[in-house]
């Protein structure tokens, strides 16, 4: 295998007259964690099923470890774990049981089986509840239990499609270090995500929107590249008169509502932040708290978003 695990190229998928994946190009590295952002119905999930070789592509290339997703679907198969949020376990069976069940539908050679299924006890620190029934076992152990058993075959790439949603933050924490240690050993890792904390885990991402790839890179390099411009944390009691106030007020460039506050990018910010304070003082605003802060990958994400749609409009 080359240095790519997975190459892309051109990849559109359509349904009817919707386009649902429009001419989408990327590569993943052997070993990286590869974040994909986007928000419902941006064609993530869509692209990871023609990548899991469940779809077939419209039209362009991909390939998952040299398989062609579109040619040689079994293979691909056969060389990939699949997570999703809807762990695909049995409740009624055991820790031991459900593990045992899936060696044989990956097939893993029986000489093997043992071996295998001592390592995801030990990987999910599932050992000492191997004769627990799955039913019991909380979110945080069920969702180790579902990767220990998408790796079973020990397959050189590994689909985690939106994981860790419902699942606790300590429990998330945790299976971010799983996740790290796979790649450490060379699995490369393609994961959906929500939590933008997450993330920041990710050696790259790409972030979709209307069915194309809007922004890739690293979370550092995306940051970094947010227009070259400055963001300011805004904090007002009326922040809806606040925005509207705003756009009155020259080098403002955007402005979102963020927690409890405003977050507002900018030109020039020092100069910008006077001209807030004096159009909000006009408009009898009380101005609690402004200053420049760095963005996060969430400003990122709403940022790139938003001008995607200010230009569709």
């Amino acid at each position: 295998m080359n240095g790519w695990a997975v190459e892309i190229e051109d990849l559109v998928k359509s349904f009817g007259s919707f386009l649902a994946v429009d001419h989408v190009s990327l590569k993943v590295r052997t070993g990286e964690i590869f974040g994909f952002l986007g928000p419902n119905g941006a064609g993530k999930s869509t692209t990871i099923r023609m990548l899991c070789g469940l779809l077939t592509p419209t039209s362009g290339r991909a390939t998952v470890v040299n398989f062609d997703v579109a040619t040689h679907p079994e293979q691909v198969r056969r060389n990939i774990g699949y997570m999703s949020q809807k762990f695909s376990l049995y409740d009624d069976l055991t820790v031991d049981q459900n593990i045992d069940f899936f060696t044989g539908m990956y097939g893993v050679p029986r000489e093997r089986r043992r071996e295998r299924k001592d390592y995801v006890l030990r990987m999910a620190g599932l050992t000492e509840r191997r004769h627990s029934l799955t039913a019991t076992l909380s979110g945080g152990w069920k969702q180790r239990l579902a990767l220990g058993c998408a790796i079973l075959h020990d397959p050189p790439v590994v689909f985690l499609d939106e994981p860790t949603s419902g699942v606790d933050p300590i429990a998330r924490a945790a299976f971010w270090d799983l996740i790290r240690d796979l790649s450490s050993t060379g699995h490369t890792i393609f994961v959906t995500t929500h939590y933008m904390d997450e993330a920041e885990n990710c050696h790259r991402l790409a972030l979709m929107h209307g069915g194309k790839v809007i922004a890739l890179g690293a979370p550092d390099e995306l940051k970094r590249n947010l227009d070259s411009h400055s963001l300011l944390r805004l904090d007002t009691p009326a922040p809806l008169d606040t925005m509207r106030a705003l756009e009155q007020v020259p080098g403002v460039l955007d402005v979102a509502i963020f927690g409890g506050g405003l977050h507002v990018v900018v030109d020039h910010p020092q100069e910008t932040m006077e001209r807030i304070r004096g159009q909000l003082t006009n408009q009898g605003i009380e101005v609690r708290r402004l200053e420049q802060i760095p963005p996060s990958l969430e400003d990122v994400f709403v940022g790139l978003i938003e001008a995607q749609e200010r230009k569709a409009a």
